[in-house]
């Protein structure tokens, strides 16, 4: 827990080599609540798509840990925008079996990366075509009953929350909210504060990293930026969450390095993402 919110850790924090209860058991064994599964672009992440549960069925059901989130990120390799048919054919596809997983493991929140396309041009063209790729996961979505949550990005498209809410204007669906990354958010040099603030009851979870801003001279760093030495002001984060009445959960992003000590690390980082948090109790609310 972190004050009173659920805590979770990215699954890519952990050596890839664990079976689903050596994961679940060392996130709880580290301190957290749960599990966010990752389906990324890769072959072997979007597998588990089609693979029985089985394994991560028993695995839940021995360690306690469940997995409440996804961040389903493989609509970078098969985005809703692109140009080819089949393409976008596969991309609906995954949300399909997504929103299915999600319905079969419990997951609470499917996390969308908010990219029209990522490998090709992004156009007039692709940004249609990725509006009714959303329009039709939204109808999944409310279906079965599964939240949508739209990730802020490292990429322009949806680098901020007033961006967030250009789409959702065109999408007014309860089950499409919004998943701050708090990285991703300061390093696009938002006001921070303010965008948190404008987002008051859409927030279903909160990302939370460090990054390198974006400047005239550095195209930002959104990945692998140790905690403390990056652009992120996460007591005041914190502060502003909690001061707008923010019930949900935190989820730890990190990614594992070869060769590192993993558990070292994500304890490093728990107990300074702790001590900020307990920063911001301690300050005055904004």
């Amino acid at each position: 827990m972190l004050g009173n919110h659920l805590l979770g850790l990215y699954e890519k924090a952990l050596p890839p080599e664990m079976d689903w209860r050596r994961r679940l058991e060392a996130a709880r064994d580290l301190g957290f609540d749960f599990l966010e599964i990752s389906i990324d672009e890769t072959d072997e992440r979007l597998a588990r798509l089609d693979t029985p549960g089985t394994e991560l069925h028993q695995a839940i059901r021995a360690s306690g840990i469940y997995p409440h989130s996804i961040c389903l990120s493989a609509h970078r390799r098969f985005p809703f925008g692109s140009a080819d048919p089949a393409v976008r054919a596969r991309a609906r596809e995954i949300i399909e079996k997504a929103v299915l997983f999600a319905r079969e493991f419990g997951v609470r929140v499917i996390q969308l990366a908010g990219y029209d396309v990522y490998y090709e041009p992004s156009t007039d063209e692709s940004l249609r075509l990725f509006q009714e790729g959303l329009q039709y996961a939204c109808r999944l979505a409310e279906q079965y009953q599964v939240m949508l949550a739209m990730e802020i990005m490292d990429t322009e498209l949806m680098s901020s929350i007033t961006r967030y809410h250009r789409w959702k204007a065109r999408l007014p669906s309860p089950w499409l909210m919004v998943y701050p990354d708090l990285g991703n958010l300061s390093a696009w040099g938002n006001d921070t504060l303010g965008e948190l603030r404008s987002a008051a009851g859409e927030i279903v979870a909160v990302h939370v990293k460090d990054t390198l801003a974006v400047t005239p001279e550095h195209a930002g760093t959104f990945k692998g930026v140790p905690f403390g030495s990056g652009c992120v002001d996460f007591s005041a984060c914190f502060r502003q969450l909690e001061s707008q009445g923010y019930h949900g959960p935190y989820m730890v992003e990190m990614w594992h390095k070869p060769g590192q000590d993993w558990e070292r690390n994500i304890s490093s980082a728990l107990a300074y993402i702790s001590a900020q948090f307990a920063a911001a109790q301690d300050g005055e609310a904004l």
